[in-house]
């Protein structure tokens, strides 16, 4: 399911424990996290998970940024 106001953003409990993932994936939002703390941009990040767009690695900075993680 869906986040309301975060299309990309999911959230399933079958899925990585029900963390926030990216919707379509089993990319879970915090390790997009982690590698941008450590140093990797969003280009990066997108090269090395050809099945993350920008926009999705963009939407995960967002989700984290309102929800406080």
């Amino acid at each position: 399911m869906t986040l309301a106001g975060f299309p990309r953003i999911a959230v399933d409990p079958a899925i990585c424990g029900g963390r926030p993932i990216v919707a379509g994936t089993r990319m879970p939002v915090s390790d997009i996290l982690e590698m941008l703390v450590g140093g990797a941009n969003v280009d990066e990040i997108v090269a090395d998970f050809p099945y993350l767009s920008e926009d999705d690695a963009r939407a995960a900075l967002d989700y984290a940024a309102s929800s406080g993680i």
